[in-house]
């Protein structure tokens, strides 16, 4: 096996530098319901996500092998041209990520990819079957899954639910719905990073095969995989509060035993799909899941036009992408000094893209509930999310006559 060239370490990095992004810039998937009903606080949510991305990321391959060895034919393929593709993904990622667009990182990877690919070697380079089978289709179906598995989850929730009828009962419940919170939290940042840490895995991979590293066919090397999952792990944990403050208001109305729904649901679907190898979009199926859960509680309703501006979001995607990796890589096939234009339109617009950002910073504490302070004096969020605010002792004085929870106002929903 040849060594490792200049050229293919910095495909390397490019690769480990797209990771980064795609972890801040899906963290929303897992930690936008979880925020905004206060079930936990911001920090503890990324950071919990964190770690479970990198633990994720060692539990398959199976969606890394169809990356390297099932889209693009790797017969005669340049390592510029995985260059040219990562450049695309990386620039719509940190694009959309600057206007709070919650956007598939996995279809821009695939639109690069296949734009590089096409003006490298034309369209007999793509491996259409594969794309239509393990990528189109379970982008289609993912989030419909998705969304009737949370409809009926969060029905199914509430129909239970109207066996409650003491205080001890719903004090109970609220705190078995904000324990229940977390653990699907976390089961969805665990399925983000089987499935999304191994299609940097693949890239990667992809570039050690046309390098002359690896041969054909061959699984990630054990440092391949430990690299990308704490490149996405390192991404998670600053948060991409921008998507996050997306995520968590105006597509939906969740109460905590919807988000419980919505979460459970997705990270099921995409566990099922990282087994079978199918590289669908986390995003995707987490919205679908959120949309469910919304139109599964009675009175509940989606806001379909920020759903439809979702929706053309996830199909400029892919041909965004896509024509930015052809450009690059009609830079790349000039020779050297194309390789280096397009390394410097990388960092210059990556650059441009972090000084605009700090113009109008987003933060954690962006992120959080409103109503965090009031329901940290009265118990956990998560309980306050659920139950009547608690009456002061000067209102017990007042109304002593009275039970408390007859002139006390329900919760108020959090948003999602």
């Amino acid at each position: 096996m040849e060594h490792i060239t200049l050229l293919l370490a910095i495909v390397i990095v490019t690769a480990l530098v797209f990771d980064f992004t795609n972890g801040f810039h899906d963290t929303a998937n897992a930690m936008a319901t979880t925020i905004s009903t206060g079930a936990l606080t911001p920090k503890t949510a990324v950071a919990m996500s964190a770690v479970l991305n990198l633990v994720g990321a060692f539990l398959s391959v199976e969606v890394a092998k169809t990356i390297s060895g099932g889209i693009i034919n790797e017969d005669g393929l340049r390592t510029e041209v995985i260059f040219a593709a990562l450049v695309g993904a990386i620039l719509w990622n940190l694009l959309t990520w600057l206007v709070g667009l919650p956007s598939s990182s996995s279809h821009a990877l695939f639109g690069g990819l296949i734009g590089a690919a096409v003006m490298s070697a034309g369209w007999s380079s793509v491996n259409g079957g594969t794309v239509v089978t393990k990528v189109l289709l379970p982008a289609v179906a993912a989030p419909i899954v998705a969304g009737l598995a949370a409809l009926l989850a969060t029905r199914l929730t509430y129909r239970i639910g109207r066996r409650i009828h003491s205080d001890a009962q719903e004090k109970a419940t609220a705190k078995g719905y904000r324990a229940g919170q977390i653990a699907s939290a976390g089961l969805v940042s665990l399925a983000h990073g089987t499935n999304d840490a191994q299609k940097t895995m693949g890239i990667i991979t992809l570039a050690l095969v046309t390098g002359g590293v690896l041969h054909p066919g061959a699984n990630p090397p054990l440092w391949v995989i430990v690299s990308a999952g704490t490149a996405i792990a390192l991404g998670t944990y600053l948060g991409g509060w921008r998507i996050i403050r997306t995520m968590g208001s105006g597509l939906t109305d969740l109460k905590p035993p919807q988000g419980f729904a919505a979460q459970t649901s997705a990270a099921t679907v995409i566990l099922a799909s990282s087994h079978l190898g199918f590289s669908l979009s986390t995003t995707q199926s987490c919205s679908g899941a959120v949309m469910g859960a919304g139109l599964g509680r009675q009175g509940g309703v989606v806001r379909w036009s920020t759903a439809t501006r979702m929706f053309v979001a996830w199909g400029l995607t892919l041909p965004a992408a896509g024509l930015v990796g052809a450009g690059a890589e009609f830079l790349t096939k000039q020779g050297t000094w194309g390789v280096v234009v397009v390394a410097a339109l990388l960092v210059l617009g990556s650059g441009a893209i972090w000084w605009a950002s700090r113009r109008k910073p987003v933060g954690h504490g962006d992120v959080a509930p409103s109503g965090a302070a009031e329901a940290a004096d009265t118990g956990t969020p998560a309980v306050a999310a659920v139950l009547p605010p608690l009456a002061t002792a000067q209102d017990l004085k007042a109304t002593i006559a009275a039970p408390p929870a007859s002139t006390q106002d329900p919760a108020h929903p959090a948003t999602v």
